[in-house]
Protein backbone atom coordinates (compact mmCIF):
# COMPACT_ATOMS: atom_id res chain seq x y z
CA UNK A 1 0.00 0.00 0.00
CA UNK A 2 1.32 3.64 -0.75
CA UNK A 3 1.51 6.15 1.87
CA UNK A 4 -0.22 8.86 0.07
CA UNK A 5 -3.61 8.22 1.38
CA UNK A 6 -1.85 7.83 5.03
CA UNK A 7 -0.10 11.64 4.59
CA UNK A 8 -3.56 13.09 2.77
CA UNK A 9 -5.62 11.52 6.07
CA UNK A 10 -2.99 12.51 8.70
CA UNK A 11 -2.92 16.23 7.19
CA UNK A 12 -6.61 16.29 7.46
CA UNK A 13 -7.07 15.83 10.73
CA UNK A 14 -4.22 17.92 12.09
CA UNK A 15 -5.30 20.64 10.37
CA UNK A 16 -9.67 20.28 11.80
CA UNK A 17 -7.21 19.95 15.20
CA UNK A 18 -5.39 23.46 14.91
CA UNK A 19 -8.88 24.46 13.50
CA UNK A 20 -10.73 23.62 16.91
CA UNK A 21 -8.27 25.10 18.69
CA UNK A 22 -8.72 28.75 17.69
CA UNK A 23 -12.12 27.99 17.37
CA UNK A 24 -12.09 27.73 21.22
CA UNK A 25 -10.55 31.43 21.32
CA UNK A 26 -13.18 34.05 22.61
CA UNK A 27 -13.56 37.30 21.81
CA UNK A 28 -12.58 39.43 24.83
CA UNK A 29 -15.05 41.85 26.10
CA UNK A 30 -13.57 45.16 25.62
CA UNK A 31 -11.84 46.89 22.99
CA UNK A 32 -8.61 48.08 24.75
CA UNK A 33 -5.15 45.51 25.23
CA UNK A 34 -6.41 45.39 28.95
CA UNK A 35 -9.34 43.30 28.18
CA UNK A 36 -6.89 40.98 26.52
CA UNK A 37 -5.37 40.60 30.17
CA UNK A 38 -7.97 37.61 31.33
CA UNK A 39 -7.54 35.65 28.57
CA UNK A 40 -4.08 35.13 28.78
CA UNK A 41 -3.99 31.41 30.02
CA UNK A 42 -6.49 30.57 27.01
CA UNK A 43 -4.04 32.50 24.81
CA UNK A 44 -0.56 31.45 26.41
CA UNK A 45 -2.41 27.58 25.79
CA UNK A 46 -2.88 27.88 22.84
CA UNK A 47 0.12 28.96 21.68
CA UNK A 48 1.96 25.86 23.35
CA UNK A 49 -0.66 23.27 21.80
CA UNK A 50 -0.10 24.86 18.61
CA UNK A 51 4.03 24.85 18.66
CA UNK A 52 3.47 21.02 20.12
CA UNK A 53 0.69 19.62 17.01
CA UNK A 54 3.26 22.06 14.62
CA UNK A 55 5.90 20.03 15.99
CA UNK A 56 3.93 16.29 15.54
CA UNK A 57 2.79 17.90 11.61
CA UNK A 58 6.31 18.30 10.80
CA UNK A 59 7.90 15.56 12.17
CA UNK A 60 5.28 13.24 11.01
CA UNK A 61 6.12 14.83 7.38
CA UNK A 62 9.85 14.28 7.61
CA UNK A 63 9.36 10.87 8.82
CA UNK A 64 6.80 9.53 5.99
CA UNK A 65 9.25 10.88 3.71
CA UNK A 66 11.95 8.22 4.57
CA UNK A 67 9.63 5.42 3.64
CA UNK A 68 7.75 3.59 0.60
CA UNK A 69 4.83 1.87 2.22
CA UNK A 70 2.43 1.55 5.18
CA UNK A 71 1.37 -1.88 6.57
CA UNK A 72 -2.62 -2.28 8.43
CA UNK A 73 0.10 -2.44 11.69
CA UNK A 74 1.43 1.44 10.22
CA UNK A 75 -2.48 2.59 9.70
CA UNK A 76 -3.38 1.55 13.11
CA UNK A 77 0.04 3.48 14.83
CA UNK A 78 -0.57 6.18 13.00
CA UNK A 79 -4.24 6.39 14.17
CA UNK A 80 -3.19 5.82 17.72
CA UNK A 81 -1.07 8.85 17.26
CA UNK A 82 -3.84 10.85 15.55
CA UNK A 83 -6.20 9.97 18.68
CA UNK A 84 -3.94 11.57 21.19
CA UNK A 85 -3.56 14.78 18.89
CA UNK A 86 -7.24 14.81 18.52
CA UNK A 87 -6.96 15.44 22.75
CA UNK A 88 -4.89 18.37 22.32
CA UNK A 89 -8.20 20.85 21.73
CA UNK A 90 -10.07 19.99 24.94
CA UNK A 91 -6.83 19.33 27.14
CA UNK A 92 -6.19 23.38 25.80
CA UNK A 93 -9.66 24.84 26.42
CA UNK A 94 -9.78 22.88 30.06
CA UNK A 95 -5.87 24.25 30.74
CA UNK A 96 -6.04 27.49 29.59
CA UNK A 97 -9.91 28.03 30.84
CA UNK A 98 -8.59 27.01 34.24
CA UNK A 99 -5.93 29.21 34.70
CA UNK A 100 -3.81 26.49 34.33
CA UNK A 101 -5.06 24.47 37.28
CA UNK A 102 -3.31 21.53 38.76
CA UNK A 103 -5.62 18.36 37.11
CA UNK A 104 -6.07 20.04 33.92
CA UNK A 105 -2.37 20.91 33.48
CA UNK A 106 -1.56 17.05 34.76
CA UNK A 107 -4.20 16.04 32.16
CA UNK A 108 -2.66 18.11 29.45
CA UNK A 109 0.32 16.45 30.58
CA UNK A 110 -0.88 13.04 30.13
CA UNK A 111 -1.91 14.31 26.36
CA UNK A 112 1.93 14.86 25.66
CA UNK A 113 2.63 11.92 27.12
CA UNK A 114 0.62 9.44 25.32
CA UNK A 115 1.24 11.54 22.11
CA UNK A 116 5.49 11.15 22.17
CA UNK A 117 4.12 7.03 23.23
CA UNK A 118 1.76 6.76 20.03
CA UNK A 119 4.34 8.53 17.82
CA UNK A 120 7.62 5.87 19.39
CA UNK A 121 5.17 3.45 18.29
CA UNK A 122 4.49 4.43 15.19
CA UNK A 123 7.96 4.96 14.45
CA UNK A 124 9.05 1.62 15.39
CA UNK A 125 6.08 0.07 13.46
CA UNK A 126 7.66 2.12 10.34
CA UNK A 127 10.86 1.02 10.76
CA UNK A 128 9.53 -2.86 11.14
CA UNK A 129 8.05 -2.26 7.39
CA UNK A 130 11.05 -0.71 6.06
CA UNK A 131 13.52 -3.33 7.87
CA UNK A 132 16.42 -1.84 10.00
CA UNK A 133 18.41 -1.00 7.54
CA UNK A 134 15.77 1.80 6.44
CA UNK A 135 16.50 5.45 6.01
CA UNK A 136 14.19 6.02 9.26
CA UNK A 137 15.88 3.56 11.01
CA UNK A 138 19.62 5.23 10.12
CA UNK A 139 18.31 8.66 10.93
CA UNK A 140 16.97 7.52 14.54
CA UNK A 141 19.59 7.06 15.81
CA UNK A 142 20.07 6.99 19.81
CA UNK A 143 17.01 9.39 19.50
CA UNK A 144 17.99 11.24 22.41
CA UNK A 145 14.98 13.88 22.12
CA UNK A 146 12.76 11.23 21.77
CA UNK A 147 13.51 9.25 24.79
CA UNK A 148 14.24 12.85 26.92
CA UNK A 149 10.28 13.67 26.28
CA UNK A 150 8.58 11.25 27.84
CA UNK A 151 11.05 11.98 31.06
CA UNK A 152 10.03 15.75 30.63
CA UNK A 153 6.53 15.37 30.07
CA UNK A 154 6.50 12.82 33.30
CA UNK A 155 8.15 15.43 35.71
CA UNK A 156 5.51 18.11 34.15
CA UNK A 157 2.71 15.76 35.64
CA UNK A 158 4.34 15.43 38.80
CA UNK A 159 5.58 18.91 39.19
CA UNK A 160 1.99 19.67 38.57
CA UNK A 161 0.73 18.80 42.01
CA UNK A 162 3.82 20.87 43.38
CA UNK A 163 3.29 23.92 41.48
CA UNK A 164 1.41 24.08 38.21
CA UNK A 165 3.73 26.91 36.63
CA UNK A 166 7.01 24.74 37.17
CA UNK A 167 4.92 21.52 35.00
CA UNK A 168 4.00 23.93 32.48
CA UNK A 169 7.97 25.41 32.22
CA UNK A 170 8.71 21.67 31.92
CA UNK A 171 6.26 21.67 29.02
CA UNK A 172 7.51 24.60 27.45
CA UNK A 173 11.10 23.26 27.59
CA UNK A 174 9.63 20.29 26.14
CA UNK A 175 8.18 22.23 22.86
CA UNK A 176 11.67 23.94 22.84
CA UNK A 177 13.62 20.68 22.52
CA UNK A 178 12.16 19.98 19.15
CA UNK A 179 11.43 23.41 17.91
CA UNK A 180 15.99 23.37 17.31
CA UNK A 181 15.74 21.85 13.84
CA UNK A 182 15.94 18.02 14.02
CA UNK A 183 18.44 17.21 10.92
CA UNK A 184 18.77 14.01 11.05
CA UNK A 185 15.82 12.37 8.71
CA UNK A 186 16.96 15.63 6.44
CA UNK A 187 20.35 14.14 6.32
CA UNK A 188 19.93 10.74 5.68
CA UNK A 189 17.36 11.66 3.09
CA UNK A 190 19.76 14.24 0.95
CA UNK A 191 22.73 11.38 1.79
Amino acid sequence: MGKGRLEAFSDGVIAIIITIMVLELKVPDGHSFASLVPLAPVLLSYVLSFVYVGIYWNNHHHMLSTIHRVSGGVLWANLHLLFWLSLFPFATAWMGENHFAASPTAVYGVVLLMAALAYWILQQTLVAVDGPGSALARAIGSDWKGKLSPVLYLSGIALTFWQAWAAQLTYALGALLWLIPDRRIESVVKG
